[in-house]
């Protein structure tokens, strides 16, 4: 099959060389707006004005100028309902000076961006300005908006780490809420994340979340996993200046969860996710929310987790408790512990040992059971932790496990 023609090189290099122009052009007006905006945000002492709200303003806790500032990324293309997100994300601010919002926009699209703006001093609203296709191989034309998100992600997170200069930031996407002690968990953590160099995230979610599969009461568990959960995450800015150099052309989030980006290092999470995403449309078409996303239970029994001891989450005191927890519980078959033959206990370990076995066994306890280079979702030292029917289950690999195989894929 012959390919079209295309223009010829001195056309192409023209016009390759006026986008970079205006691109650049446009790059910096934001980045004087952006310094602007940090400079004085450091400032101001007032609530900021909430427009167009549906939702009562919350009366601003005193900023403490020695609490660390923690800027809050929404990632936001082309939902009016990001409305949704901000609304959340405001409605449970205790301070504006501590959290401030900022919103970057990609795809230039007019009526989300009405949305955004709608909310005046309450956010600061970027927008990305490269909006070209991103060069693909003629087989990933179809992942054009995965080649998209992934050049938006580089050019936000430079904009909050390298414009802005902050040091931390929580990355939420347009179509996140947040549980009413979501800022009070990342302020818990974050301490940790800067103590333990074993860490490299803080996520608020839990790919198991669903009522079934966690604690009822289960509000104050936090669980360390090598598994890169995403949908609203703590990330350092030495993660961002080890990982940008390198940023791949599409789908970032698998790629950080490969061995050469983890580097054997853990994230944090919640058993009872402090995120729920209401977004069913987007690149993955509606890809696991009906059968899976939409029955995340969302936290609704606020944790003063700033006034706990979570030191038992550093890897020096965790990982003996976690699996002597593990390896000292009972051993049952799979099918013993669904029909509910296993006598006693609260906790019960079910082992696997290949690929498949695994992923049957996760089928039939409903967890998801698909890999990302050889991890499965929440995993930490190999094993899956869940409940059923109000007992604790470790799907583990065995004693001797050698580590994850990244073939299991």
């Amino acid at each position: 099959m012959s390919r079209p023609k295309g223009p010829d090189a001195t056309d192409l290099t023209a016009h390759v060389i006026r986008l970079a122009e205006e691109a650049e052009a446009e790059l910096e007006k934001q980045k004087g707006l952006l310094q602007q905006i940090h400079h004085y945000s450091g400032l101001l002492k007032r609530q900021p004005r909430l427009a167009n709200l549906s939702i009562p303003s919350p009366t601003p806790l005193a900023f403490d100028p020695e609490a660390v500032v923690i800027p809050i990324l929404v990632v936001a293309c082309d939902r009016p309902s990001v409305r949704k997100c901000l609304d959340s994300l405001l409605k449970y601010r205790p301070s504006a000076e501590q959290f401030p919002i900022i919103v970057s926009q990609d795809c230039g699209h007019a009526e989300t961006s009405r949305v955004i703006d709608s909310y005046g001093d309450a956010i600061t609203h970027i927008n990305q300005p490269d909006l070209s296709e991103v060069p693909a191989p003629p087989e990933h034309r179809k992942f054009q908006g995965y080649y998209k998100i992934s050049r938006h992600y580089r050019w936000a997170l430079n904009q909050i780490f390298r414009v802005l200069g902050y040091k931390s930031a929580i990355v939420v996407e347009d179509d996140l809420e947040i549980a009413p002690d979501f800022y009070e968990y990342f302020s818990a953590t974050h301490p940790l994340l800067r103590k333990d160099p074993t860490l490299w995230c803080v996520s608020a979610w839990n790919d198991n979340g669903k009522e079934n599969l966690v604690e009822p009461k289960g509000s104050t568990i936090l669980h360390r996993s090598d598994f890169f959960p995403g949908l609203g995450w703590l990330l350092l800015q030495e993660l961002w200046e080890e990982l940008e150099p390198k940023w791949p052309a599409a789908f970032w989030d698998d790629w950080v969860r490969r061995p050469e980006q983890r580097l054997g290092r853990a994230c944090l999470r919640p058993e009872l996710p402090r995120t729920r995403t209401f977004g069913r449309k987007g690149v993955s078409q509606g890809q696991f929310f009906d059968q899976h996303l939409r029955f995340i239970k969302l936290n609704q029994d606020p944790v003063s987790f700033t006034k706990m001891d979570l030191s038992y989450l550093l890897k020096e005191k965790y990982d003996p408790w976690f699996l002597g927890q593990v390896y000292e519980a009972p051993k049952a078959r799979a099918e013993e512990v669904l029909q509910g033959q296993v006598p006693g206990g609260r906790t019960v370990r079910v082992e696997y040992s290949t690929r498949d076995t695994f992923k049957a066994m996760a089928r039939s306890f409903g967890v998801m059971d698909d890999l990302k280079s050889g991890v499965a979702r929440v995993a930490y030292k190999g094993v899956v932790t869940f409940t059923h029917r109000g007992r604790r289950v470790f799907l583990a690999p065995p004693k001797d496990w050698a580590g994850y195989d990244p073939s299991w894929s």
